[in-house]
């Protein structure tokens, strides 16, 4: 008896073919997102090293978790730009394909012969998504940038850390990952666009999707422009704090733990302070609404801290927990592998990869969101090996035969 092999769920974008000129985070970040929802992702590697990503955080062994992560559901291929055969194979491929990304920066492509017109001339149909750190226009569009710096611009770093100390930058790449959703975005926005003007070609600016890092991180900055321009606010590091919104912080556990609790809502406040023990607090009249909270928001703070200190982190999340006061623990990468949320809705999934070891080991990598039914969508295969599919490739999607596919590998190998 032969065992019925499951077959793959259909996803929104299967049939949707994309090319990835991407280095390092945003637009593979956008590429791995339109991978994860069925689109054959062609990503375009350099000769020998590809990605830089494959060497950021290795620990061990020859490709990285940050690459393998951030490049699941791809396919890779090792194309060198700098040559005439190159560049055609790009213009080659890009006739075929539905999107283009590249984070390039600005007048690279045009540089090679392979800008928007040239793509447009072979594929009037194709979306090209850019992302820069300023855009493609404007007087900082030429000038180099990584997200750190386009943060810094967007306004984001300011609000980041202590009131006392230099800003922090938080511990992944936010703005290139932010980025990389709107180019995802926008993207997809163009294909829908596209697919509703049947038998009508969008114009080529219709189908240049122009991703600037600080203006990403800019529209996530909530009413930080308007808040300045009507009342002259200028907002400033609050540490755990959220401007404007008391109570809500982190708060030490006697067990060495600090768990994070928002009991800022009116009527959660009232429990929350009777939770805690305090129900002269939730009767003050001061206290009734957010104004009056963050201004004594010292106060506060200092009294749910005194009650946590009497607590295990377990403990006082279980009586915030029966009081329905929203908390939460602070996880590590720990914490998140044994949770039964997390593992409930297939967010932890395991691959076996090369870790340096002997062996092929199993990893866990975070699943694809969002959810569509009731579980993560399963991730078909994790980043590929450097040019692991460039054969496939230049096969079923260009027709080249062997002995001209053996050539510009040799070729790329020199």
């Amino acid at each position: 008896m032969t065992q019925d092999i499951p077959t793959r769920p259909h996803r929104p974008l299967d049939g949707v073919r994309v090319l990835e000129l991407g280095n390092y985070i945003a637009a593979p970040t956008a590429g791995r997102l339109l991978a994860d929802f069925g689109a054959e992702v062609i990503k375009v590697e350099r000769p020998r090293t590809g990605d830089e990503l494959r060497n950021w955080r290795l620990y061990s062994g020859t490709t990285s978790m940050l690459y393998r992560t951030i490049n699941r559901n791809k396919k890779s291929i090792v194309l060198d730009l700098r040559t005439e055969e190159g560049r055609q194979l790009v213009l080659d491929l890009a006739a075929q394909c539905d999107i283009l990304l590249e984070n390039f920066r600005p007048g690279t492509l045009e540089k090679w012969g392979i800008g928007p017109e040239q793509l447009d001339a072979v594929n009037p149909d194709l979306v090209i998504t850019r992302i820069s750190a300023f855009g493609q226009t404007g007087p900082l569009a030429e000038r180099p940038g990584f997200a750190a710096v386009a943060e810094a611009l967007g306004g984001f770093r300011e609000l980041v850390g202590d009131p006392d100390r230099p800003p922090v930058r938080v511990g992944v790449s936010i703005g290139d990952s932010i980025a990389g959703l709107y180019a995802a975005f926008g993207s997809v926005m163009a294909l829908f666009q596209r697919q509703s003007r049947t038998g009508e070609s969008l114009a080529l600016s219709q189908r240049i999707i122009d991703v600037a890092l600080n203006e990403s991180i800019l529209s996530m900055m909530e009413s930080l422009i308007p808040d300045y321009l009507a009342y002259g606010v200028k907002r400033e590091r609050v540490g755990g704090r959220m401007e404007g919104i008391a109570p809500s912080n982190a708060y030490p556990c006697n067990d060495g733990t600090s768990i994070i609790i928002s009991g800022n809502g009116d009527a959660i406040f009232q429990r929350y302070m009777e939770t805690i023990e305090r129900p002269d607090l939730a009767a003050d009249e001061e206290l009734q609404t957010n104004a009056g909270r963050w201004a004594r928001r010292d106060e506060l703070d200092a009294a749910i801290g005194e009650w946590t200190s009497r607590h295990t982190r377990d403990d006082a999340l279980r009586i915030l927990d029966a009081a329905n006061v929203p908390s939460g623990p602070i996880y590590t990468a720990a914490d998140i592998v044994d949770d039964d949320q997390y593992n409930a809705r297939n967010m932890i999934q395991t691959f076996d990869v090369d870790t340096g070891a002997d062996s092929p080991q199993p990893v866990g990598f975070p699943g694809i969101v969002p959810v569509i039914g009731d579980r993560s969508l399963p991730i078909d295969h994790v980043g590929p090996d450097l040019g692991e599919h460039t054969r496939e490739v230049l096969a079923s999607v260009l027709g080249r035969s062997d002995a001209e596919i053996e050539r510009i590998i040799a070729e790329t190998e020199d």
